[in-house]
């Protein structure tokens, strides 16, 4: 007994169902097949009782049977032809004391009826059920009346208990077809469904369905990364927590379109393209997010597509520190070549025996470097951006860019995010260099900063041939860029950095492009 309800709880959530289904089925069409069962014998015997009286009152009204009263060769025939006529089993005629004229068996005429007919002889019409000669039956007594309301005989008619428990069977059929009727139609109906709900549960059990949700909950909740299912219409079916922090959703989205998202257009158009994607970068306000788009099929049957998020903000600003480095780096590197060619020069004029010559080169060539070296360490007392400077400064030389600081520039230590402002001002002096070369000679980048009280200010021009009001709106935006490849990514991410530390950026013509950058400072770093 114990291990009857362990197989039950091991059944798929299919098959439980099937099964209660076709219990409740079951137990319903029984119920309703007595149920039936149970009214129609009721109701046959209403019928049988308002038939006797009817019948009764009927034949107790004929003029025939006043005027026959006491003559059995009359009534009988006549009391034959109405109970066949009428489907009665009896129709007894009698005197008032009860004296049989006519009975369905002749030979019971002229004996004593058989029941009640106290009421009758009061001029009263009654039922009731009584044994009598042909057994148990639902009769009626009416009685006999002359034109003065004198009772002159008495009126039963009949219908055998056997002959309504024949009808009352008669009827079983008819029950039992229309309860196996239903029987069938719940049983087909309940079979569909148990088959359907198989198919969408893949067989799994009530238990196996708790602990496979609870899982799924609970992976959705914990993953870092973001996961978002998109239907075939474009309509979200499912944002898990990572997605909605990294894309800036609150409160349930499910079934919202995803044009309806205020997501960053490059997005919003890639999840409603369709298309499969493979790590394919995206900027939002704040986040530079790695896009990956998969279609979801279900045998034949397209669901939509699944779409993971991860985050890279951190991973781009360390990455656009790292080329700051390493620019510094290979400046080194390219300085250090120089000064071995330099340093050959002055030993080879020292061999020749121009000594004066050799003093003088060499000592030019120190100057001009350490000018250079004073020149930003003294204006830019924050060590990662005179790094920077000093790195761009000799990439730009190597490609034939002068970097000049403005003599405005003077700057401390300001308390802003150092990878921000590496991302900021390398891309800006990066774009800057490339828009120089395409101009025309002499290629030049003049870099600016400063603070006041509250803002810390960055401008860089170019000698490039500026930008028109139109490209300068699309200037921040991914993938713009002004070798026209379509990868822009590097004032995407300006325009972003900036959003982050909350600053504006304008970009103006003088003769070149001019980006200007205001920063608002921390409270505590302001300059006082």
């Amino acid at each position: 007994m114990r291990e009857l309800p362990r197989r039950i709880h091991r059944w798929s959530l299919a098959r439980q169902m099937l099964v209660l289904q076709t219990v409740v089925v079951g137990v319903t069409v029984a119920g309703s097949a007595l149920l039936a069962f149970s009214q129609a014998g009721d109701l046959l015997g209403d019928e049988a009782s308002r038939r006797a009286e009817a019948v009764a009152v009927s034949v107790a009204d004929s003029p025939s049977v006043l005027a026959g009263l006491g003559d059995s060769a009359v009534l009988q025939p006549y009391a034959e032809r109405v109970r066949l006529e009428t489907g009665v089993d009896f129709i007894t005629i009698m005197s008032p004391s009860g004296i049989r004229y006519t009975h369905p068996n002749p030979a019971q005429i002229g004996g004593h009826f058989l029941g009640n007919t106290t009421r009758a002889l009061k001029g009263e019409t009654f039922t009731e059920t009584y044994t009598g000669t042909l057994g148990p039956s639902v009769r009626a007594v009416a009685p006999v009346r002359d034109s003065d309301g004198t009772v002159k005989g008495l009126v039963s008619a009949g219908i055998t208990i056997d002959q309504i428990g024949v009808r009352t069977r008669g009827q079983i059929a008819g029950v039992a077809l229309i309860g196996l009727l239903g029987l069938s139609v719940g049983g087909i109906g309940t079979y569909l469904v148990g088959t359907r709900l198989r198919r969408q549960t893949h067989g799994m059990g009530p238990a196996e369905l708790s602990r496979m949700y609870e899982y799924h909950d609970a992976i959705l909740h914990a993953v870092r990364e973001g996961l978002l299912l998109v239907d075939d219409a474009g309509r979200v079916t499912l944002c898990n927590d990572g997605a909605g922090e990294l894309l800036g959703l609150y409160g349930d989205v499910s079934g919202r379109h995803v044009t309806e998202l205020g997501l960053a257009p490059s997005l919003a158009e890639l999840l409603t393209s369709g298309e499969t994607r493979t790590d394919e970068i995206h900027m939002t306000g704040e986040r530079t997010l790695v896009v990956n788009v998969a279609m979801v099929r279900s045998g034949n049957r397209s669901l939509g597509i699944a779409v993971t998020l991860r985050d890279h903000t951190e991973l781009q600003s360390l990455t656009g520190q790292l080329n700051a480095e390493r620019g510094f780096a290979d400046s080194l590197r390219a300085t250090a070549h120089e000064s071995a060619n330099r340093l050959h020069t002055v030993i080879t004029l020292v061999e020749l025996g121009r000594t004066e010559q050799a003093m003088a080169f060499a000592t030019a060539e120190i100057k001009a470097a350490q000018q250079l070296t004073d020149r930003v360490v003294g204006a830019v007392r924050e060590p990662v951006l005179a790094a920077l400077l000093l790195g761009k400064n000799a990439e730009a030389g190597e490609r034939g860019v002068e970097l000049v600081i403005s003599p405005d520039t003077e700057l401390d230590d300001i308390d802003l995010d150092d990878r921000d402002l590496v991302t900021i001002l390398g891309n800006l002096i990066d774009n800057a260099v490339d828009a120089a070369m395409a101009g025309a000679p002499p290629a030049r980048v003049e870099v600016s900063l400063r603070a006041d009280e509250t803002t810390f200010l960055i401008s860089v021009a170019d000698s490039g041939q500026g930008l028109d009001p139109a490209t300068a709106s699309k200037a921040f935006q991914q993938g713009w860029t002004t070798k026209g490849d379509g990868r822009g990514l590097g004032l995407a991410m300006v325009g972003q950095a900036v959003n982050r530390l909350g600053g504006v950026i304008d970009v103006g013509n003088g003769p070149g492009a001019v980006f200007t950058v205001r920063l608002p400072l921390p409270r505590e770093a302001r300059v006082s």
